[in-house]
């Protein structure tokens, strides 16, 4: 299922990333500072987007994803190594980077509560975490018909969660949202936060 996502993803997502997203990732990214890291780059579709003169570090665990991301890594303007890890393992040391980003990557991870504690870990004190992720809804009915779905849209989409409560679990971890933008309802939420330690 791993290599068929990744074959196929760009392909589903165009739509989307061609009228919404990719203004939504440029204004993102050109908030990005210093040494980036980028959780879960998947096939690489920010890695065009990035401007000097930042430095990225883009995590991904998937290698199928990691070889589908190679044509965009031949298209960034920016130096990007990419490295085959979990965000809930980062091989890095603490207060590494200047900017953590994080884009629709947060409902795929097996254990987000840990993967934000490495996140901030590997963040500077003050350093920027910069997330656009959809979300669990607010919405009763809406939330509701997410949870329905999501075991089996779970299955479909690699492990892809409808429900998940990225937000919730930011600020149970400490992390100040400093300016937040909310799209399509509120399934999509644009957030830039700074590492409190």
């Amino acid at each position: 299922m791993s290599q068929l996502f990744a074959n196929w993803y760009d392909f589903f997502m165009k739509p989307l990333e061609k009228k919404k997203f990719k203004r939504i990732r440029k204004e993102l990214l050109a908030k990005a500072t210093g040494s980036v890291l980028e959780l879960g780059s998947g096939t690489g579709i920010n890695f065009p987007l990035y401007e000097e003169p930042v430095i990225v570090t883009a995590i991904e665990p998937n290698q199928y994803m990691i070889e589908c991301s190679l044509s965009k890594h031949r298209q960034a303007v920016v130096p990007i190594e990419i490295v085959q890890a979990s965000a809930e393992e980062l091989p890095f040391e603490a207060d590494t980077f200047d900017t953590v980003v994080a884009t629709l990557v947060f409902c795929t991870i097996p254990n987000p509560e840990k993967a934000i504690i490495e996140m901030k870990r590997v963040c500077k004190p003050g350093g920027k975490i910069l997330l656009f992720e959809h979300v669990k809804m607010q919405n009763r009915f809406l939330s509701s018909l997410q949870n329905w779905l999501t075991p089996a849209w779970k299955k479909i989409c690699d492990g892809c969660c409808l429900n998940r409560d990225t937000l919730e679990l930011l600020r149970s971890n400490d992390i100040s949202i400093i300016q937040m933008q909310q799209y399509f309802r509120d399934l999509f939420i644009f957030a830039e936060a700074v590492n409190r330690k």
